[in-house]
């Protein structure tokens, strides 16, 4: 079976797409009809690390704190690791989260948080979740075998342990109860992985993870009654079908979960084989799409051109064929080398 990811690692981003399951293409179930969504104009957002943002607004990067200040620029995704947020068990860490947010407010700018839980490229021991998450053998192995790519080893929290999964959860409660209704949207991210079966201790089965993703996705969504919640989706593991791909969607639609992904790549054949068509056919019966650009997307050559994707292209894609009115850019798109038109 050949193992496919959506997109290279990005620079910006530590903590990216890991290996996914191409899935036989299909066309996707048609959802069952609900009241029609507007989808109305794209904000561009930009995407960044924590770290990447608090560089910029100390005056360490002046070019993206110039970036932030841009009158066509709505806000900020920050990509924030689960162990920023959290040290000992349960002792909750909110002041970087404050000063992002004290500091796009002031600028009447919108903040969105990515909350991480899975690194791409990096030892086991350098995963960026709470040591205790370490401590109890609650950290999960991953390989990326993009034939294109060298195979690369990364790591992620093993949701499928109920033990980690509420210690997640745990968090999230309590970053809801700090910021619901503050923030302009959180979202968990990708469901690509291909956990290493042949060193993982954590007893991970594909389905349990699905199972563990599906549960969070309920959880968020009912500690987060103010902000939206959002999912990224793009890949499942062992679900060639996508029966698994289609229940995520169904549970989106029906109790309001925005949907997004990491990778805005147009007409690319193995998203447009697994999430893409599903978002097409769901755009109208959800509450959000919201797609990233993040910096390998920005090198990819169009299928319909031969070249790297326009500006143009990735915002009419993602709007017109995928729904989204939110879409988070990285600071190393053109476009934003250039002045504000």
């Amino acid at each position: 079976m050949m193992m496919q990811r959506g997109a290279v690692g990005s620079v910006v981003l530590t903590a990216v797409a890991l290996t996914a399951v191409v899935g036989v293409a299909a066309a996707a179930p048609a959802p069952e009809k609900a009241a029609s969504v507007s989808h109305g104009e794209v904000t561009d957002n930009l995407y960044m690390s924590l770290g990447a943002f608090e560089d910029a607004t100390s005056g360490e990067d002046p070019k993206v704190k110039a970036m932030i200040d841009r009158t066509d620029i709505g806000g900020v995704q920050l990509v924030v690791p689960w162990k920023a947020l959290e040290g000992e068990k349960g002792e909750y860490k909110w002041s970087r989260l404050d000063n992002a947010l004290k500091y796009l407010q002031e600028r009447h700018k919108k903040l969105f948080v990515q909350v991480q839980d899975r690194f791409f490229d990096v030892a086991m021991k350098d995963a960026n979740v709470p040591q205790y998450v370490k401590d109890e053998g609650g950290v999960a192995p991953t390989v990326d075998e993009n034939p294109d790519n060298p195979t690369t080893h990364g790591a992620m929290a093993a949701q499928w342990d109920k033990e980690v999964r509420a210690d997640f959860q745990a968090m999230l409660k309590a970053m809801a109860g700090k910021f619901d209704g503050k923030l302009a949207g959180v979202n968990l991210p990708e469901t690509a992985v291909e956990v290493d079966t042949k060193t993982d201790q954590t007893k991970y089965t594909s389905k349990s993870y699905i199972d563990a993703e599906i549960d969070n996705m309920r959880y968020g969504k009912k500690v987060f009654a103010k902000t939206q919640f959002i999912q990224y989706i793009n890949f499942l593991p062992d679900d060639d079908e996508h029966k698994r791909m289609k229940e995520m969607f169904d549970l989106a639609r029906e109790i309001k979960i925005g949907i997004g992904g990491p990778d805005t790549l147009p007409d690319r054949k193995y998203q447009m084989e697994n999430s893409y068509k599903f978002l097409h056919e769901y755009k109208d019966a959800l509450p959000l799409v919201a797609m990233a650009v993040q910096e390998p997307d920005i090198n990819a050559k169009d299928p319909k051109t031969g070249k790297p994707y326009t500006r143009e292209r990735f915002t009419d894609f993602a709007h017109d064929y995928l729904g989204a009115r939110q879409m988070f850019w990285t600071t190393e798109a053109d476009w934003l080398q250039k002045p504000t038109a």
